[in-house]
């Protein structure tokens, strides 16, 4: 079975993130995302992929070529225009045949949820995920174990079935996404083609994800998915530790890296290929810390994502932040990450004010930010690409 991953979106919602890198391609515990869904669909049993691609598909095809690496093919389908889901999942016409998955290149699942899927004999079946407030999902009205009416955001939902974004279709769905007009949002909907395919008589069922389902909408969704992943990590070491260095839990630590006398790392901790860590810091748990990083002296670290080519200079203090590739910290930066009286972090976002629903958020940076030293950046900020403090400066928006 084949199944057809869309991962053509830029991810706007991941801006400055997403800057020059597609949303897939951000990494968690130090793979891109689209690597693990990769990795839980052919433990599923996937051997063939579809990449429908858009957005600086160049990275994606660069580094999953022809999917030889993981012992799967690989074909790549680009979008041209991004109409829609249904509108996406059209370009997998003449390239499955029979069943076939749908899945996003931003949502983590189990393998073991994939399994129970691929068995699945329905001509569709849709997985959905049990929530507490389904009225800000798409939900499933059903009926008999099958699936007679999905309503996008009800204010009085018939279930508490959200729809979760992944399918298994039969090529029968080609037929029905011909037919499907454009939304009130202009785009063509895949659940509206699964409408008009259940008013057709065809049986459309659904799954429920009985394991981890985390949908990666927002910046700080990295840190939870990190969070999650890093639970699973095996502690190795492929470098170098000095004496008097202190590794205590689960840490790997990849070819070339140095971890300094004094160091305190505490696992889960993953740390990439040729970093430089220490001496004298604290490196705390779900950090990620990908290739070519430097950490230096007197530094603490605390569940983070810090992206390649960045320097955390000495003297500096950052936690449940994402930092992006190139950035360099002056001595002494600090990053907040609660606030004084302990409620949910808001975060301002293509002009929005949004609740992370976090109580702790440090920094979201972009991409080459340079921090003067003794720089103060404030809880839930956002820097963007190129940014740049004076020494002292106070970050707060």
């Amino acid at each position: 079975m084949k199944a057809v991953v869309l991962v053509a979106g830029k991810g706007t919602r991941m801006e400055p993130l997403t800057s020059d890198c597609p949303k897939v391609m951000l990494k968690v515990a130090n793979k891109p995302i689209l690597e693990h869904i990769l990795n839980s669909a052919i433990e599923a049993g996937i051997e063939g992929f579809i990449f429908i691609t858009g957005y600086l598909e160049e990275q994606i095809k660069a580094h999953f070529g022809d999917g030889s690496k993981w012992e799967v093919s690989i074909e790549y389908v680009q979008q041209k225009e991004q109409l829609g889901t249904a509108n996406a999942i059209g370009y997998a016409r003449g390239h499955v045949e029979g069943a076939f998955l749908v899945l996003n290149g931003d949502m983590l699942i189990e393998q073991e949820d994939l399994k129970a899927l691929v068995s699945r004999e329905e001509e569709a079946v849709i997985c959905v995920k049990e929530v507490e407030n389904p009225s800000d999902f798409g939900v499933l009205e059903t009926e008999n174990d099958k699936v007679v009416r999905i309503i996008e955001k009800p204010k009085n939902p018939p279930t508490n079935l959200a729809n979760a974004g992944i399918y298994l279709f039969r090529e029968s769905i080609f037929d029905f996404i011909d037919k499907t007009q454009p939304s009130v949002r202009r785009e063509l909907e895949i659940t509206d083609s699964i409408q008009m395919l259940i008013n057709s008589g065809a049986p459309v069922g659904y799954s429920s994800l009985e394991g981890r389902w985390i949908d990666i909408g927002y910046p700080w969704d990295l840190l939870k998915a990190n969070e999650h992943l890093l639970k699973d990590l095996k502690g190795s070491c492929e470098g170098t530790v000095e004496p008097y260095a202190i590794i205590k839990g689960e840490v790997s630590i990849g070819k070339g890296s140095l971890i300094r006398s004094g160091s305190y790392i505490e696992g889960p901790v993953v740390i990439g290929e040729n970093c430089d860590i220490g001496p004298n810091c604290f490196i705390r748990p779900s950090t990620a810390i990908d290739n070519h990083i430097r950490i230096g002296n007197a530094v603490e670290v605390k569940n983070t994502i810090i992206l390649e080519d960045t320097h955390v200079g000495h003297l500096s203090y950052v936690g449940d932040s994402v930092i992006g590739h190139h950035c360099n910290f002056g001595a002494g930066t600090k990053v907040a990450n609660l606030r004084h009286d302990g409620k949910n972090i808001k975060v301002m976002l293509r002009g929005r004010i949004l609740d992370s629903g976090r109580r702790k958020l440090g920094v979201i940076m972009g991409d080459d930010v340079h921090t003067g030293i003794n720089t103060s950046i404030n809880i839930g900020v956002v820097m963007h690409k190129g940014r740049a403090t004076l020494p002292g400066e106070v970050v707060k928006h």
